[in-house]
């Protein structure tokens, strides 16, 4: 090999030491799962020029839970699938190194994104860890044979899976422990703390573009009476069924949080208050046509609620707009009482 090739190939070396280190930069800091892919993925295509770039995630692990629960978006949508372990080892194998293919790739349709739009020539799979346990890979995929051709020089790839692995588990902890803060540990559902926050960021927004949110406090009727008669058990399977009729029946812009025992928030944005009286409604007959199952019995609850709008100038902050629908709940539930007393 003579001096100018020797001098070309450090140049190059270098040129890709200076990429990936734009990337590993750009991800060390990133405490969300969001945040965390979308970087990633759309660094590693920008910087490299890679036209697709995407993950493939086990669909058993902890990432892929959290995942699932997280904020989804256009570029997560279209650029990660997820897959059984078992077809995933079949196409990638145990080999913790990354694996370079440019042959028979339709034997690897299950790992390919939703929405490809590229004929891929070859392709680049880089295992990814968390705690030293697969979770699965981040895939690199062109339309020439030659980039990802088997018998390639892979350091560089192994150290980008290093570093992916590494932070990958710097977000996985952030995001229990935000998941903690923020869930309600038995419904699962957003906490008052959460709750409160988005509330702040819909009643902000609606103002600012003059759109409709309204608020809806939730109560179950006679619950101390399900406790005392049934135990705190079917309680419990009480308020996890209304936590799953209530995401079951809203929009997935919608937010559905646990109040404080059996009182729940719903913030329906872009939701004008006879909307949102249509959609408890809806949900009444839902929970009427499958109520709780325990111990062969159906427990068969009714819910109150309660039902504030920006819609209502005088309201100005959202205290008065929970107070307002809070003043609405107990005004019905006092007018059911006393209808159910004559």
């Amino acid at each position: 090999m003579d001096k100018i090739t020797l001098i070309e190939r450090f140049s190059e070396n270098e040129d890709l030491a200076r990429k990936f280190h734009e990337v590993e930069s750009r991800i060390l800091s990133v405490l969300n799962f969001r945040d965390f892919f979308e970087i990633l993925l759309i660094e590693i295509s920008n910087i490299f020029d890679i036209p697709l770039v995407w993950f493939s995630l086990l669909e058993e692990t902890d990432v892929s839970q959290l995942i699932r629960q997280s904020a989804t978006t256009k570029v997560l949508r279209e650029r990660m699938n997820l897959i059984d372990r078992e077809s995933f080892l079949k196409l990638a194998g145990q080999d913790d190194r990354p694996l370079l293919v440019n042959e028979q790739l339709n034997r690897y349709a299950r790992l390919l994104p939703p929405h490809r739009c590229l004929a891929i020539g070859s392709l680049a799979m880089i295992p990814v860890t968390l705690d030293g346990e697969l979770v699965g890979s981040l895939n690199l995929a062109d339309g020439s044979l030659g980039r990802y051709r088997p018998g390639l020089n892979t350091v560089l790839l192994e150290r980008l899976a290093l570093k992916v692995s590494l932070c990958l588990s710097n977000v996985t902890a952030h995001e229990k422990l935000s998941k903690v803060a923020h869930h309600d540990p038995l419904t699962d559902l957003l906490n008052r703390r959460a709750m409160e926050n988005i509330l702040q960021r819909e009643f902000d927004r609606a103002r600012r573009y003059g759109r409709p949110l309204s608020v809806v406090f939730v109560d179950l009727d006679d619950f101390k009476v399900v406790n005392d008669t049934h135990g705190h058990d079917c309680g419990d399977l009480l308020l996890k069924h209304q936590a799953e009729s209530m995401l079951r029946m809203c929009r997935a812009s919608d937010v559905v949080t646990r109040y404080a025992g059996d009182e729940f928030v719903l913030i329906l944005p872009e939701t004008v208050k006879s909307r949102a009286a249509q959609l408890m409604q809806r949900i009444r007959a839902e929970l009427a046509r499958h109520p709780l199952m325990f111990e062969g019995k159906a427990i068969v609850v009714t819910t109150s609620w309660g039902i504030a709008s920006t819609e209502d100038d005088s309201i100005a902050d959202i205290n008065l707009l929970l107070k307002a629908a809070d003043k609405m709940l107990y005004s019905s539930k006092s007018t059911r009482k006393k209808e159910a007393a004559r």
